[in-house]
């Protein structure tokens, strides 16, 4: 198997769609269906790619961007991050903007639905 890639997000039909997508293509997923669960299999899987959505229970992917800001999650400054959402870019970096004061860093931003053809795309991109 390939690279790991951990799925963030809520929707298990998202989590299941992009699941097989990415295994049928050659990667390994893991999935968290939240924020804190995100973090936790981070730290232990430390995967090649993060695939987050902003809007989860408990912790959401706003507070996980910021979270790997953190000096204790240095190791993971490099982690390659795409944002699959529902939001509009625009309106996530107002609302990160407003909340922290600071940019929303991250690798790419894709809003739902997605094309799978791009997803790959830049799956690849962003592992190789």
């Amino acid at each position: 198997m390939g690279s790991l890639v951990l799925i963030a997000d809520d929707d298990p039909d998202v989590v299941e769609d992009l699941g097989y997508l990415l295994e049928e293509n050659g990667y390994e997923t893991a999935s968290a269906s939240n924020g804190e669960e995100a973090l936790e299999k981070i730290r232990e899987l430390r995967p090649a790619l993060v695939i987050l959505d902003l809007l989860m229970p408990k912790v959401d992917g706003f507070a996980v961007l910021k979270k790997l800001r953190e000096p204790e999650w240095e190791e993971f400054a490099s982690l390659p991050v795409v944002v699959l959402t529902s939001i509009r870019e625009e309106i996530s970096q107002r609302r990160y903007q407003l909340e922290t004061g600071e940019q929303m860093r991250f690798s790419i931003y894709l809003e739902k639905p997605y094309d799978h053809d791009e997803l790959l795309e830049v799956v690849k991109k962003l592992v190789s």
